[in-house]
């Protein structure tokens, strides 16, 4: 437990040396840095976590120096841990490590190449200081430190306009989830007294029942802020434009760190949401909504990164789903496995992009199967968890056991019932995009030209989380869940009678799946051409353009919120309060210039003028005599 802050410290010096270096720093040591002090945080992470375990898993703290200290509000930076947070730790330095070795292959010959690695280091730490900090004051820094490092990464090429743009989008998104965030911890501090989180999780339950509706919009700020850096909709439409970065960057953030931060927080903060059944419902129908968005936006996007983003976007739903119905155990597991699979789907999704020379568009891949069996075998093993390929994958252990729990909610509310069936038809979807993908990068006609790649930084990284990918990760499972019970995470009860019945709609989940799967190999390996006929009716190109889309999210928010902005922008940029101001020295300025021009030194003009001043102070008199009487 003592070396718990080495978790923390080591990627923050990584990050001082690499940012001081810069540009001076050869490649290799840069690599050398930026790896290794991730390499290091995983070692001290793994001595922590044996030390937590050898003392029979009692939560512990760490308390390093009170932050500060303000009418009585004294923070500390104090590290937490406990079961969840020793998962999200081993999660976040476990698979990270992985990214940066394979980032040190992936990244080489770029410009800026220590610049890259000090962001990274960076994200790691705040990513760690979020899940370790023992209070919401702690949590959020750094969750503001990861929203800061994700705005650096996402814009890494910024030479191009539109890397900014998206940068500058994922930021702006993201802090809109921050600021119900922030409100959330003030409402939270107003009825506890303290963000410490232990005393609000224990105490939860006898302060909130007090006032209902302060229950109800706490939970709620807490979720949407949750929402903003899960990608869940309202505040979903960043996520895809993040692919603008290196795919390093996508594997890091959409895998194991910055789009589960709202996941481990409904987690974390259990006992608020369960004083507030209508904000669980909530959950579940906003993770429900946003996979069945994001399914249907995959089905028809081009880019092989935009294709991963929109499934990260639907497998966090799914988790979310997880929350709303009271399966916490059952979510948190499915992020474990998630965190395996799509990091290795998104490396290898880098490793095809540099074997095609850059290319992202799927359409201009093709014939990789007889180039490179490994890239194949990866990509089949983390997308058969994607889709949850049973007994074989480790996808199906934990999204199967989402639906089953959502399921049996559905017995007694019949709206999860609903949910359940929109969990399955999300599932459908996946099978078939999964396909696709699959099947034109490496069996469809080759287009460009392959490059040769090679490397231990490039295979070891995806070998080990292959084999992590693969059904033998069930065995995870057992260790998760008693980490998670000794961390007092509710483990999700069913009754022995809906025993059978959960099995059987798991199992329906299974099938259906399965279903997407033929369908998809029926629709792009047998009439791939009726496929293409039907997108090119009107009709057809019409549904894709919605779909490629994501049901036109970014148009509406374009028009009500981005073009209103703008025109604000443009007025206020000119300042009228000044110019309205402004108009008091002009009137003087041009009274003087009046009177300035009448300074001709002309004895005749001064004459007239002083003649026609008596006119006019006579006439003057006059109409007031003639008033007054």
């Amino acid at each position: 437990m003592s070396y718990l802050y080495l978790t923390i410290l080591f990627p923050l010096i990584g990050f001082v040396l690499l940012a001081a270096g810069r540009n001076k720093l050869p490649e290799n040591v840069a690599a050398i840095i930026g790896v290794g002090s991730v390499g290091l945080s995983a070692l001290f992470a793994l001595i922590a976590g044996m030390g937590f375990v050898d003392n029979g898993s009692v939560a512990q703290v760490q308390h390093l120096w009170t932050w500060f200290n303000v009418g009585g509000f004294a923070p500390g930076m104090s590290l937490h841990l406990d079961g969840l947070s020793l998962l999200m730790t081993g999660m976040i330095t476990g698979v990270g490590f992985l990214i940066h070795i394979f980032a040190s292959w992936y990244m080489r010959g770029e410009e800026d190449f220590a610049r890259f690695f000090s962001y990274f280091n960076l994200f790691v730490a705040s990513m760690l200081l979020l899940v370790l900090g023992d209070n919401l004051a702690l949590l959020f820094l750094g969750w503001e430190g990861v929203g800061l490092c994700s705005y650096l990464l996402i814009g890494y090429y910024y030479q191009n306009p539109e890397n900014g743009f998206a940068a500058i989008k994922a930021f702006t998104v993201t802090r809109i989830g921050d600021v119900f965030l922030l409100i959330a911890l003030f409402l939270l501090y107003q009825q506890f007294g303290t963000l410490h989180i232990g005393t609000i999780v224990a105490n939860a339950p006898q302060v909130l029942a007090g006032d209902h509706s302060l229950a109800i919009w706490t939970s709620l700020m807490l979720f949407l802020g949750a929402a903003g850096k899960s990608a869940q909709i309202p505040l979903q439409t960043w996520l895809a434009d993040a692919m603008a970065g290196p795919t390093p960057v996508s594997a890091l953030i959409h895998a194991a760190t910055m789009v589960t931060a709202g996941v481990y927080l409904c987690c974390r903060m259990f006992s608020v949401f369960e004083m507030t059944p209508e904000v669980m419902m909530f959950i579940s129908i906003t993770g429900a909504v946003t996979l069945i968005v994001a399914g249907f936006a995959a089905l028809v996007q081009t880019d092989i990164k935009r294709i991963l983003a929109y499934s990260t976007m639907s497998q966090l739903g799914y988790m979310f789903m997880a929350v709303g119905a009271e399966a916490y155990q059952a979510g948190l597991f499915h992020m474990l496995s998630h965190a395996f699979f799509k990091a290795l789907l998104f490396l290898s999704s880098g490793a095809v992009i540099l074997a095609y020379h850059h290319e992202q568009n799927i359409f201009k891949m093709g014939g990789l199967f007889k180039h490179n069996k490994f890239l194949f075998a990866c990509f089949a093993i983390g997308g058969g968890a994607l889709a949850a390929i049973p007994f074989l994958t480790i996808g199906f252990f934990s999204k199967d056991a989402i639906l089953g729990a959502v399921w049996v909610q559905g017995q007694s509310i019949a709206l999860y019932d609903c949910l359940y069936w929109t969990g399955v038809a999300g599932a459908f979807l996946t099978s078939i995009y999964t396909f696709r993908l699959i099947w034109v990068v490496f069996f469809d006609k080759e287009n460009t030209p392959y490059h040769e790649i090679k490397g231990a930084t490039y295979w070891a990284p995806l070998a080990i989380l292959a084999v992590l990918s693969t059904g033998l990760a069930y065995f995870l499972k057992a260790p998760v869940e008693s980490i998670l019970n000794a961390a007092k995470i509710p483990a999700f009860i069913v009754d022995e009678h809906l025993m059978h019945g959960m099995h059987s709609a798991e199992y329906t989940a299974v099938g259906i799946a399965l279903a997407g799967l033929v369908v998809g190999i029926v629709l792009f390996v047998f009439a791939y051409n009726a496929v293409k006929g039907f997108a090119r009716t009107s009709f057809g190109a019409g549904l894709a353009n919605i779909c490629r889309n994501a049901l036109g999210f970014d148009a509406l928010y374009n028009i009500v919120f981005v073009k209103p902005y703008l025109l604000i922008a443009k007025i206020l940029g000119r300042d009228p309060i000044d110019g309205l101001w402004l108009v008091l020295p002009a009137i003087v300025k041009g009274g003087h210039s009046f009177t300035s021009s009448r300074q001709t030194g002309s004895l005749r003009e001064y004459a007239s003028s002083m003649s026609l001043g008596v006119v006019v102070l006579l006439m003057i008199l006059i109409v007031i005599q003639v008033v007054g009487k």
